[in-house]
């Protein structure tokens, strides 16, 4: 489907087609001066005398085709760019056995758990309507780790979140005491590990032939969500500090600091709460901040000062391209053209 010419100004060139068209057919014809025509009268007109118009037709015809080819009809092709320089983030759940304790969720009563879950989602995704309303992280690199006695990768860093929604929603409560615990050390080591190879990643998702990736790490950020004190085997602040030489911040939220039930079902790995010492030092250690968060809409206003200090620029560019369409006009100008000059010097050439 033709979008523009490229040179509409070569359109001028069809004023020539009347002249080239007209001239032939104004050149006086020979004949005879004589006064009585009834005596030249014949049996009619010949069919090559009925078909004199169509060299002048065809003629026409492909100049103006190529008049038209040469003013370059051209289809657009657009495609639109979107480049981002976003954060690659781990969020770092615990889920030891005192998460269990209950939470306000609007209104209602849920574990911690299920609150840290349910607003991790929104931080994620995006919630308008939520107090304060929550942006959502499109675009950004979003990986989970959940940690009890140990820690795991639930998800890996991901820019497509519905995977991630899917599996933050199946994180339980450690079942088992051999596997309760607040392995905050190891739980941080793991994000960092996953963090630091985050470009390496994107790297290795590039095929053979594909264009340069359309996302950029400007900041690296973990945001540990924890009630509880360190009891792993590896130092919480060796941790952070090896974060820091790898220049990813840590966020920390203290869940239930400040709550008056912090320690109604208690754990036997969490008698004394959040230790918002080490959280602090943690945090302050890699340039983060502590929070505390002691109900759903505290943790929200937690994700909302997190999501204005780890801003992710997105830039929409479009790439236009053209593809040419002359050759069929080109094509059909030089057949009427041989036809033209196939009528004229043979089929309706004049033999006398």
């Amino acid at each position: 489907m033709i979008e523009r010419f490229a040179w509409p100004w070569v359109f001028a060139l069809m004023l020539l087609i009347p002249l080239m068209v007209w001239k032939p057919w104004s050149r006086r014809r020979g004949g005879l001066v004589y006064t009585r025509t009834t005596l030249l009268k014949g049996p009619g007109q010949s069919w090559r005398t009925r078909l004199q118009f169509l060299p002048a037709l065809a003629r026409s015809a492909s100049c103006a085709l190529l008049i038209v080819a040469l003013a370059r009809p051209q289809e657009i092709m657009g495609d639109t760019r979107t480049s981002t320089e976003g954060v690659a983030i781990e969020i770092v759940v615990d889920r030891s056995s005192s998460m269990e304790q209950p939470m306000a969720f609007d209104r209602q009563q849920l574990s911690r758990l299920e609150v840290v879950k349910r607003v991790a989602r929104e931080f994620v995704l995006g919630n308008d309507e939520s107090s304060p309303p929550l942006p959502g992280r499109t675009g950004d690199l979003v990986g989970l780790v959940a940690f009890a006695g140990f820690a795991d990768t639930i998800c890996p860093l991901v820019r497509g979140h519905a995977a991630l929604d899917n599996l933050l929603g199946q994180i339980q409560t450690a079942q088992f005491r051999g596997e309760d615990g607040t392995a905050i050390g190891d739980a941080l080591l793991l994000a960092a590990a996953r963090l630091k190879d985050a470009e390496e990643g994107i790297q290795r998702s590039i095929r053979p032939g594909d264009r340069l990736p359309d996302f950029t790490i400007a900041s690296k950020v973990i945001i540990l969500l924890t009630d509880g004190q360190n009891n792993g085997e590896r130092d919480p602040m060796q941790a952070a500090q090896l974060a820091s030489d790898w220049g990813i911040r840590i966020y920390t939220i203290g869940i239930g600091d400040g709550a008056a039930n912090a320690n109604v079902f208690p754990s036997i790995f969490s008698r004394q709460g959040v230790d918002r010492d080490l959280l602090t030092r943690i945090a302050r250690l890699t340039g983060g901040q502590y929070f505390g968060a002691d109900d759903a809409d505290a943790l929200r206003r937690v994700y909302e000062r997190i999501d204005e200090m780890e801003k992710t620029r997105i830039e929409t560019q479009d790439l236009t391209d053209y593809r040419d369409l002359f050759t069929p006009f080109a094509m059909w100008g030089l057949i009427l053209l041989m036809f033209d000059i196939a009528l004229r010097t043979v089929v309706l050439r004049r033999t006398a």
